[in-house]
Order: C-alpha cells, then sequence, then structure tokens
C-alpha cells in the first residue's frame, strides 16, 4: 500500500508536534519555584538519546515564590544515585534568558545549553538540572532520564 500525500503530511505533522512536546520531569526539589514546563531539544522521546558532540537547548518555564538578586545553575550525571557535577558554558541564570533580579510572582523562561561531549561514555543516566537562588534554596529542581550515545 502506497501512501497518500495527505496521510504523509498528516505523519509529518505528528512528528512535528511530538517534538514540541514538553518532557515528562521529576520534580526533585523546587522549593523556591514551580516548574510549569521542561523542554529539552531535540529530544522527541524518552529517555532522550544524547548523541556525543551534540549541544541540546534547555528551555525551563518557572515561576518564582521569591525574590532574588541572582541565580546559580548546577548540572549532575546521577547514577547509582551518585550525583557526578556535569560542566555547563554558562551556569549564571542572569545570562540565561532570566531577567534579575528575580521578582515573587513573576513567570520566567530559563535557556541554556547541555553540550554532550565526545569523551563522555555511552551509558544510561539520569539528568538532574537544579536553579539555586541567592541564599542557594532551589527555584528548581528537575531530572529525566537520558541515554548517552555515539
Amino acid at each position: 500500500m502506497v501512501p497518500t500525500p495527505l496521510a504523509l503530511l498528516l505523519a509529518l505533522g505528528a512528528a512535528a508536534t511530538a517534538l514540541a512536546e514538553p518532557l515528562r520531569f521529576v520534580d526533585c526539589g523546587s522549593v523556591d519555584g514551580s516548574i510549569q514546563e521542561v523542554n529539552v531539544s531535540p529530544c522527541p522521546t524518552q529517555p532522550c538519546l544524547l548523541h556525543k558532540g551534540t549541544s541540546y537547548s534547555i528551555n525551563v518555564t518557572f515561576a518564582s515564590k521569591i525574590e532574588s538578586q541572582g541565580s546559580k545553575a548546577r548540572v549532575y550525571g546521577e547514577m547509582l544515585h551518585v550525583d557526578i557535577p556535569f560542566p555547563i558554558p554558562e551556569p549564571d541564570g542572569c545570562k540565561s534568558g532570566i531577567q534579575c533580579p528575580i521578582q515573587k510572582g513573576h513567570s520566567y523562561s530559563y535557556l541554556n545549553k547541555l553540550p554532550v561531549k565526545s569523551e563522555y561514555p555511552s551509558i544510561k543516566l539520569i539528568v538532574k538540572w537544579e536553579l539555586v537562588d541567592d541564599q542557594d534554596q532551589m527555584l528548581f529542581c528537575w531530572k529525566i532520564p537520558v541515554q548517552i550515545t555515539s
């Protein structure tokens, strides 16, 4: 059976919609903020397949419950319940789409990159991403399963 052009168009539309879907994530202790949405692009399915030598866009929409002069991101690869620090190019949240000072009750779009280095091992793990305020309290913390692949 040969697919019709309309069937192909519908399939492509469904695939494009799947790419834009927010991720299912686990909130791991957002105290001073509430996460509204987490997007990792490209990551059409979970666990996210992270290809070595590629950089992924991170977009987190959250609402702040506090005032803060600044914010700092910390990223970890979690394996066997051990957090291994994962360097990111820009840990300063005020240089990552957030207009500082952060105001109570306002929503923010945090934007960053997750570079996957070629020398990383091919493994399954949990990415844990935290953003802390200037009192070192969690504005947000989320986890997603990933698989690093060649």
